[in-house]
């Protein structure tokens, strides 16, 4: 009976089975020919400028054997936290829940939401607690972790947490619009996140 069904499917969706997922691919260096063209006529006298392809590096190719450590980069839009750092494994708060990435995880996208990034190497633990973002899991043991913000967890004053979580359940108290009662509501998930990766 399932083989009759499977016989059913149109042809688009089996074929597009058999292609490779953008993360099988090797990454290439190409660039816009056109631009640089129309850049080198206008203002010849000037480097075109740099785009994000020319800080992207070639992936390396999905090895055929787990790697024994998870390469790690873990950037901010004003630094970089984690370059190429080879760890035993990260914990990550995604919006479906907290998720432990391994060398050999299956290729994964996940939303970051406000909560502690955890990183493992050897009998050392890192702690960050970071407000939003994305992981990007790659086949061949590589994790791309994008924080809008993040600071390390011993760095947090949790009198000024607690002061701020108060603050907004006040706001949150006395919101009239619903735009402050949406802004108060964020304010008290961040600060509460906060509060629960200190205590716990």
């Amino acid at each position: 009976m399932l083989r009759r069904a499977l016989g059913l499917l149109p042809r688009p969706i089996a074929a597009a089975r058999a292609r490779s997922f953008s993360t099988d691919l090797p990454a290439a260096h190409t660039a816009d020919a056109t631009f640089m063209e129309a850049w080198n006529k206008v203002i010849p006298n000037m480097d075109p400028p740099k785009t994000p392809l020319s800080f992207m590096h070639p992936r390396p190719p999905t090895p055929s054997s787990i790697p024994p450590k998870l390469t790690v980069n873990f950037v901010l839009p004003y630094a970089s936290e984690l370059s190429t750092k080879e760890v035993d494994m990260v914990i990550v708060p995604a919006t479906t829940g907290q998720m432990g990435v391994l060398p050999g995880h299956v290729a994964t996208i996940a939303e970051l939401k406000p909560g502690v990034l955890s990183v493992h190497e050897g009998s050392e633990t890192t702690k960050y607690f970071v407000s939003s973002g994305f992981v990007f899991i790659h086949a061949n043991s590589f994790a791309d972790i994008i924080a809008v913000e993040a600071v390390p967890l011993d760095r947090i004053d949790a009198n000024l947490v607690q002061k701020g979580l108060a603050d907004f359940t006040q706001k949150l108290s006395s919101a009239t619009t619903e735009l402050e009662k949406a802004e108060a509501q964020i304010g008290i998930d961040v600060h509460s996140a906060l509060n629960s990766a200190l205590t716990g």
